[in-house]
């Protein structure tokens, strides 16, 4: 076959299986040929990372590493929201300039995640750098009549969104209040249309469009991010669980209405909460466990592991004994890794078995430590554990 191989193609993929590994992911097998696609909601850079943010996107490298494991050649892609109502009104309490402030933060992230071993993203789109594709996503939707202008804004008609989700009209209207939507907006025509692009006042971060000087809309950015790095489809769209609605289901819905592939995510892997105080831990209630803290007392294989060595889509209390069981754990893993056993032990092969089970490190834990050896040896590779 002649032309220019596709993005982010290597050459032929040789599974190991002799046939498509399969991932079973939120009760979905995933069977994937050659290119797995993933793509993961990244930071807003306005404040220091902590142990919440740190669990979606050590899972998100994990699930990277299992198709790996399986010769599945995985594109993986990280965005980073650099354009944002909360990271302007933040640099703003620092005095500092917007693009500056949120270069410092990336910055700050990213020594935490490369402490955390996770795998930088083969691509990192940021927002400010693909504003004149959301022009083009909201100019698509206006002509296929998904969306329409009005005083400066280009709103999507989020008709049905909500129903796909299976949410109540109540608790969808709280929970676009909570991400600072304005349900209540009384230029819209339905509660649940969003803006794709708003105008900008003073101040505000501003580019020139069809429709006035303005900026994107948090849901439109995503989408045009997505679909101009990795296409109208990915295999799978992660982040926390409190992005499902209304981020991920708006951002897939633009996509979709544009490219009439559906669905846009094959399924989703979205992280469980990370509680601290009997609360989500989040910079608005200011419970924080912050990486940089933890890392400076204990190993990154025991932070790491203390995110993974539970169901990833369940939510949890953090507790600083847990970090303490967790070395535990780390140095067990260690000492099966040093025990006899090559790769013909039969344990590799069940080591293998459970993180394609939906992504089940505890019983691959348990599998490496009673095969020993090279199951061990194997379970601590794909974890990024050494």
């Amino acid at each position: 076959m002649g032309g220019m191989a596709p993005r982010g193609f290597s050459g032929p993929v040789v599974l190991r299986s002799g046939s498509p590994a399969a991932l079973r992911l939120s009760g979905a097998d995933l069977r994937v040929v050659a290119t797995a696609r993933v793509y993961t909601c990244g930071i807003t850079p306005y404040d220091v990372t902590h142990l919440g943010h740190a669990a979606t996107f050590v899972w998100a490298d994990l699930l990277a590493s299992v198709w790996r494991l399986c010769d599945v050649e995985t594109v993986t892609c990280r965005n980073v929201t650099d354009v944002d109502d909360v990271l302007t009104r933040a640099a703003r309490l620092r005095g500092g300039d917007v693009a500056q402030f949120a270069l410092e933060q990336e910055y700050a992230f990213d020594r935490g995640m490369s402490a955390l071993r996770v795998r930088r993203p083969a691509y990192e789109p940021r927002a400010r750098h693909f504003v004149g594709a959301v022009q083009q996503l909201a100019a698509a939707l206006l002509a296929a009549g998904r969306a329409y202008v009005r005083e400066g804004f280009v709103y999507f008609r989020g008709t049905g969104v909500v129903d796909r989700c299976g949410l109540s009209r109540e608790a969808a209207l709280t929970l676009s209040a909570e991400f600072g939507d304005d349900p209540h907006d009384e230029r819209r025509d339905d509660p649940f249309d969003v803006a794709v692009w708003r105008p900008s006042g003073n101040g505000e971060p501003a580019w020139p469009s069809p429709w006035g000087p303005g900026r994107p809309g948090w849901h439109a950015e995503c989408a045009a991010m997505a679909l101009s790095v990795l296409g109208p489809s990915v295999d799978v769209l992660a982040g926390g669980v409190d992005l499902a609605f209304p981020h991920h289901a708006y951002q897939a819905a633009m996509v979709e209405a544009v490219t009439s592939v559906t669905p846009f995510a094959r399924v989703g892997l979205h992280v469980g909460e990370v509680r601290q105080d009997g609360a989500k831990m989040a910079k608005s209630t200011g419970n924080l466990t912050l990486v940089t803290d933890l890392l400076r007392e204990h190993s990154p294989a025991a932070v790491r592991l203390l995110l993974l060595d539970r169901p990833w889509h369940t939510a949890w209390d953090y507790d600083p004994g847990d970090l303490d069981r967790a070395a535990g754990r780390v140095e067990m893993l260690y000492a099966a890794a040093g025990r006899s056993g090559g790769a013909e032990n039969p344990a590799t092969g069940a080591v293998t078995t459970a993180l394609l089970d939906d992504l089940d490190v505890s019983r691959a834990i348990e599998v490496a430590l009673d095969g020993g050896g090279a199951a061990a040896r194997l379970l601590l590779r794909t974890l990024a554990l050494t």
